[in-house]
């Protein structure tokens, strides 16, 4: 499996997780949505320190600005997800805050599949693609296991 592939099957749980949290909204189960908040920002942590310990440097000097809205994207998207850090908040504006999030990482996946990733894999060298292996195989997946590289 490559970096790419990885950081694409967590693209897929974190979008199914997404279906799960507007089940609970639909139904108001609070506790759920903070449970399935905790599970995404699982499935993101070791997934953004990959893309910015080893892949978002590589990409750094071509595309500085993208790079930097990417960063600013997972920062609001952990900030709401954090609420939920140790049960369910009692905010009553959290759930609406929580959905706008998911509509925003939602629309960072897009970008990230259809704009990073295939520019990843034209300009990023061997040493690039080593140094993103290095950073997941210090930080594994949201599972704990740790990826078959290629």
């Amino acid at each position: 499996m490559t970096a790419i592939d990885e950081l694409i099957r967590e693209h897929e749980q974190a979008i199914a997780l997404i279906g799960e949290v507007r089940a609970a909204y639909r139904l108001r189960d609070l506790p759920r949505m903070a449970e399935s908040a905790r599970r995404i920002a699982a499935v993101l942590a070791p997934h953004t320190e990959v893309q910015e310990r080893g892949l978002f440097p590589a990409l750094a000097a071509a595309f500085p600005d993208r790079i930097g809205e990417l960063e600013e994207e997972h920062r609001r998207i952990e900030a709401v997800l954090a609420e939920a850090e140790h049960g369910t908040p009692a905010d009553p504006g959290w759930p609406g805050r929580f959905l706008l999030a998911l509509v925003l990482l939602r629309e960072h996946i897009v970008k990230e599949q259809d704009g990073l990733f295939p520019a990843a894999t034209a300009i990023l060298g061997p040493a690039d693609w080593d140094a993103v292996d290095a950073v997941r195989a210090r930080c594994g997946t949201a599972a704990g296991r740790r990826p078959v590289r290629r």
